[in-house]
């Protein structure tokens, strides 16, 4: 399994990682970002590549 990590710090709530792969990423109201699952199985992990790919504050980074 992958393991995301989140610099919350550096996150703007753009929402690009929760449309790339809403099954894990998630934002509330105010614009925070949620993680669904901080642990990503196989069938997830391309989506979840994905969103690290397009984060424009380079937010995201998985972890194996």
């Amino acid at each position: 399994m992958t393991r995301i990590v989140v610099d919350f710090d550096r996150c703007e709530g753009h929402g690009l990682c929760e449309q790339t792969a809403p099954e894990v990423f998630r934002l509330n109201d105010e614009g925070e970002l949620h993680l669904r699952r901080d642990q990503v199985d196989t069938e997830h992990e391309g989506l979840v590549a994905a969103a690290v790919r397009v984060c424009p504050v380079a937010a995201l980074k998985v972890q194996p």
